[in-house]
């Protein structure tokens, strides 16, 4: 009964992917009073968990910014795909320019072709029918996307997080303070 009187989470939710949920602290002394800390523990505890939000929140970021530029790359080669079976169905050949290092192009006719390959990453090309790799290509570019998806979930999960916790410092700050005073004012008389 104390605990639901001192800290709640919001929509009873304790974690999402590994980010636990910060309790919001509606009466601060009962807080201190379970947690069995002092004004300046539960401070630096809060302030710990802080950084450690902020921690997640770069490396999020830094995945998102990942996923981001990916999702261009994904779909620019399901265009050079979808255009070079367009071309081989007609019977055409297709001219392209692509890139052998930093400034030096070159000109390619790409005639009569079933396949296509694709870096997989590590090192790794391999080489796929065009309709096999445009399932491949779709198959990853959904994959992006739901992963962006859940990437922008937790982020905002996680900047709730970092706003009830520093409203939880400022709380249990302020309570010190009047606490502070109110002991100061009762010696004083």
């Amino acid at each position: 009964m104390a605990a639901a009187a001192s800290a709640s989470t919001p929509q009873g939710v304790a974690e999402r992917r590994g980010i636990p949920a910060a309790a919001f602290v509606e009466d601060v002394e009962a807080y201190l009073r379970q947690a069995g800390l002092d004004v300046n523990s539960a401070l630096a505890f809060l302030q710990e968990r802080l950084q450690q939000y902020k921690i997640v929140e770069m490396k999020l970021l830094a995945q998102q910014r990942d996923l981001q530029a990916k999702i261009p790359d994904i779909e620019k080669c399901l265009d050079i795909v979808s255009t070079l079976q367009a071309k081989n169905d007609l019977g055409e050949a297709l001219i392209a320019d692509f890139e052998l290092s930093e400034g030096i192009y070159s000109c390619a006719k790409i005639e009569d072709t079933d396949s296509v390959c694709l870096w997989l990453g590590a090192n790794v090309m391999l080489e796929y029918s065009c309709d096999e790799a445009n399932a491949l290509l779709k198959k990853n570019l959904e994959n992006a996307k739901a992963s962006l998806e859940v990437l922008v979930a937790d982020l905002q999960f996680l900047r709730d997080q970092q706003t009830i916790t520093q409203v939880t410092i400022a709380r249990v700050f302020n309570w010190d303070v009047h606490h502070r005073r109110s002991k100061q004012a009762v010696k004083e008389p």
